[in-house]
């Protein structure tokens, strides 16, 4: 794999505030995250990005799950062709979802995938989103409605997958590697420290 564009900020060396982040996240992982480093060299720019990915992918209101959520960032991730995000995100859906396989199948052709027809529309929605957002009609918002989702949710939808647009294409330019650790999460037993 390539070396990454930008160098990854030290940890020692960044703001009181973003060190205490990155240092939760860790004790949560066993790892500090690429991303995280990564977008520290920016103080700024973290703190938004982490504030809206917070807003978007941990709130506790409307109808998608953790799994739902990191599912869509995997499907629109794929088709941005990111490395990163497919990686890190795959690994948090094999958790969520509870199978080791899903994110594979969900990245390569979530239309091939082992998933419900509710978690269906709402890829096909996010996927166009993703590729041809101005087509997005009523018809589009009709189908997520007949499985259960209302207007917020087709909102977190697109939010997500504009949202990790723009995760993808910084990764892209920064060359973001995903760490090892992501690829073996969900799919091995953690180990014990």
């Amino acid at each position: 794999m390539r070396d990454m564009r930008y160098p990854l900020a030290d940890i020692d060396n960044v703001d009181d505030d973003i060190r205490t982040q990155i240092l939760e996240v860790a004790e949560k992982s066993g790892f500090v995250p690429n991303v995280f480093l990564a977008l520290a060299r920016r103080p700024d720019e973290f703190r938004a990005f982490f504030a809206y990915y917070d807003a978007l992918m941990e709130k506790e209101t409307g109808n998608l799950t953790k799994a739902d959520r990191e599912m869509i960032v995997v499907a629109t991730s794929a088709i941005n062709h990111c490395l990163y995000c497919v990686v890190a995100h795959g690994a948090m859906l094999r958790i969520f979802a509870k199978d080791a396989l899903i994110a594979d199948v969900v990245a390569t052709n979530y239309r091939q995938a082992d998933i419900s027809p509710r978690q269906m529309a709402m890829l096909d929605f996010a996927v166009k989103v993703c590729e041809e957002p101005w087509a997005v009609n009523d018809a589009d918002h009709q189908a997520l409605a007949e499985h259960g989702f209302d207007d917020e949710d087709a909102w977190d939808i697109a939010a997500i997958t504009g949202f990790f647009g723009l995760s993808n294409r910084m990764a892209h330019i920064s060359g973001m590697v995903p760490n090892p650790e992501f690829y073996t999460l969900g799919r091995l037993p953690r180990e014990k420290k």
